[in-house]
């Protein structure tokens, strides 16, 4: 049976892909041109090469190639690719057996053994060495899966470890630290936009001592195994050994790399720890875990709608799981709502909101908010008091995937193999952080021209005419946020990310035009910068002192905060959106250096982002709340203005007449104001204490809208009433 396989797995075609690349080559024909490490053997032209399938074993008909630079995707060109096996895979040729201590093809890859940590950063940079590098910024400690490079080619950020040009034996050497059961290697080529570098094929060594090695054999013929790498800078490729080797050390052997580049790998390598060891002589890896019960696991689609509905059923007296709209695809954007009486707004009680999966390929935030649904179910039924607290005194909606249908795409993948892209987009190629309406520019210009307040208001700016035209390209899933957005009063919210681990607030588009980054403040940046420090002020990873930089900048040395436009411009982003056409504060949370961490890292990302989550929550206390209430009939005022001076954003009553306004503590010179009422003012105060400042607002009508009213329903206008009409009369004359 596997010869048959092997012998159709031959004539699978493979694509050399990206700009600069060689031709395309068939495995099994003529290979791509490359440069050959002295004394190596050429990779077997036979060797299996296996690309990913769906789960229901179908083949996926296109791929995209794309050239990426820190955050920013552009995508070359699109190219068919037959998909027919289980696994992104690629390794020397083998035959399966099932003799002693020998483990067949089938049977690793159901091992599943997880990452040692490269990516994640678990593992430190002085566990990495290197033959020779041709800079410090290519040195060992940048040989990590998906990292990205800096801004220049030769900073000190580059996108690989690579090698000296002269060096004739190039290895990139990882330290487990201690024994470990080696059982797979995933590598990239160089993550760069001015160069392509990508390795052809390697071979693995391991040692206990790093002094003596032995080398990875084929299972067949006993030679040493020759893995076939990349064919383009950023698609990972998997190579499963021929046969798992404990050891504490392992060595990357390049053998071949692309022609006129050079040797440059990133990696990660997969490792399960030694369970076999009846003395306990082994030294024992440090365990990660949480004590708390929940589901630690990556959910597609349908478990993540099944998981919501357990959580649902376990709390029926504090859920509701409501759908919001569905993606391209049909999927729907189900939401979790968490308050002691769901399914309704309470006169005094702020609405807010964490939303996840914006980019369908990080995948933490997803988990992060399933997890978060668990806990508070939970710990509500135990009886916490800060668990009961929040859910008695907010409505909290959880949205943990915006783009599931680019969920799906990178959850095929597998968390090691997706890649730094694939599944961001939605399924029509759209990036849904650039795709809410640009409010930040009509804006600007009003202020330049001297509008503002007066003739342009600084809040609630209306959608474009553009936006709303039936051909406007809009995703149905940014549609369905917006009209979210509208439907409940959010206050407070977070966008969870990944890729980095820094907290980013509004504005995100610069105000030069064409800037790629400048600081951009709003005129609330005091409640941002607290909001965001809160949060990585509580977040355990962004407070390790130790911790190196994910790929290019250390946001350490500024509190693990940045002004979105000054890290680099985002147009169309949420969180401008969100603080421009409604009530709702929202910053973006980049939670991790992965985007999609094996599940066996879970537990851990929980517990450093767990008190980080419940704390932000509880920054909605912050500042002054109230009502606004006609003096006369004591009903609340919808749409009223709430002003304070010195700060040139106001925010609006929802139609109880109840608002929040978030403020750093101080004391304020605040006015409401509504349509047919004359303003009021007074000073309202805010303290470091929990919980808003209360600052309630009783308007009086004026004379003419009394009229108005008297005069819709018939009835006799009071003789004061016309007194106050004669007075106005004489003033204007």
């Amino acid at each position: 049976m596997w010869g048959l396989l092997l012998a159709l797995a031959a004539f699978v075609p493979a694509f050399i892909l990206g700009l600069g690349a060689p031709s395309t080559s068939v495995l099994g024909s003529m290979p791509p041109a490359t440069t050959e490490a002295p004394g190596s053997t050429q990779a077997p032209r036979s060797s299996l090469v296996q690309m990913p399938a769906k789960a229901n074993g179908t083949s996926e008909q296109h791929v995209r190639i794309r050239v990426i630079k820190k955050k920013k995707v552009i995508v070359k060109k699109r190219k068919k690719l037959v998909r027919p096996g289980p696994l992104v895979t690629a390794g020397p040729m083998m035959t399966s057996t099932s003799s002693a201590g020998t483990l067949n093809l089938a049977e690793k890859q159901e091992l599943g053994c997880p990452p040692l940590g490269l990516e994640s950063l678990r593992v430190s940079d002085s566990q990495l060495k290197a033959s020779s590098s041709q800079s410090f910024g290519l040195g060992p400690h940048r040989g990590r899966l998906n990292i990205q490079s800096g801004l220049e080619d030769g900073d000190l950020y580059d996108g690989a470890w690579c090698a000296e040009q002269q060096d004739t034996e190039p290895w990139l050497e990882v330290d487990a630290k201690i024994p470990v059961r080696f059982s797979g290697i995933v590598t990239q080529g160089r993550n760069s936009v001015w160069r392509y570098d990508w390795v052809t094929s390697y071979k693995v060594q391991f040692s206990n001592d790093s002094w003596t090695w032995w080398r990875s054999r084929n299972q067949s013929n006993g030679m040493d195994a020759v893995f076939p790498a990349n064919s383009d800078p950023e698609t990972p490729v998997l190579n499963l050994l021929p046969e798992p080797q404990v050891a504490r050390f392992i060595r990357l052997l390049p053998q071949t790399w692309l022609e006129k580049g050079a040797s440059c790998l990133r990696a990660e390598i997969l490792a399960c720890p030694v369970s076999a060891d009846p003395n306990d002589l082994l030294p024992k890896a440090h365990i990660v875990g949480s004590s708390d019960p929940l589901d630690f696991r990556h959910h597609n689609y349908k478990a993540m709608r099944k998981l919501m509905k357990q959580v649902n059923e376990q709390c029926p007296n504090i859920t509701r799981v409501y759908s919001i709209g569905k993606s391209h695809q049909g999927l729907k954007l189900y939401v979790m709502e968490m308050s002691d009486q769901p399914g309704e707004h309470e006169l005094g009680e702020p609405e807010v909101r964490y939303v996840a999966g914006m980019h369908g390929n990080e995948a933490l935030g997803r988990e992060l908010l399933l997890f978060l649904m668990q806990f508070l179910c939970h710990e509500f039924l135990r009886g916490n008091p800060r668990v009961t607290r929040l859910l008695t005194e907010m409505r909290l909606h959880l949205l943990p995937s915006m783009n599931p249908d680019g969920y799906e795409t990178a959850y095929e993948r597998g968390s090691e193999l997706v890649g730094w892209a694939e599944g961001r987009w939605n399924q029509q190629g759209i990036d849904l952080n650039h795709n809410f309406a640009d409010l930040n520019t009509p804006l600007w210009d009003a202020e330049d021209d001297g509008l503002v307040p007066h003739t342009v208001p600084n809040h609630h700016l209306p959608l474009p005419t553009y936006y709303t035209l039936p051909n406007a390209t809009v995703a149905p899933e940014t549609r369905a946020v917006i009209e979210w957005m509208k439907r409940i009063p959010f206050v407070l919210s977070a966008n969870l990310h990944g890729g980095e681990l820094v907290v980013s607030y509004p504005f995100d588009m610069t105000r030069t035009p064409w800037a790629a980054h400048e600081l951009t403040p709003t005129p609330d940046d005091a409640v941002f910068r607290w909001l965001s420090t809160v949060y990585a002020g509580s977040n355990r990873v962004m407070q390790d002192t130790d911790r190196r930089p994910c790929h290019s900048q250390d946001f350490s040395l500024h509190g693990n905060i940045i002004n979105g436009a000054d890290w680099h411009t985002v147009p169309g982003s949420m969180n401008d959106f969100s603080y421009l056409h409604t009530n709702c504060f929202e910053v973006t949370v980049e939670l991790s250096c992965d985007k999609f961490p094996h599940e066996s890292e879970l537990p851990q990302e929980w517990e450093n982002n767990k008190d980080a989550l419940l704390t932000y929550l509880e920054q909605v206390r912050m500042g002054i709340a109230g009502v606004v209430q006609d003096k006369d009939t004591e009903l609340g005022i919808a749409d009223a203005v709430i002003a304070v001076d010195g700060i040139n954003h106001d925010v609006t009553t929802a139609w109880g007449g109840d608002y929040w306004r978030l403020l750093t503590p101080g004391d304020y010179v605040v006015t409401a104001s509504a349509e047919g009422y004359h303003t009021a003012t007074r000073n309202c105060r805010v303290t470091f204490e929990e919980g808003p400042f209360p600052c309630n607002f009783l308007l009086t009508k004026t004379p003419k809208q009394r009229l108005r009213e008297l005069l819709a329903v018939g009835a006799k206008v009071p003789l004061d009433l016309w007194r106050k009409l004669e007075r106005l009369r004489g003033q204007k004359s």
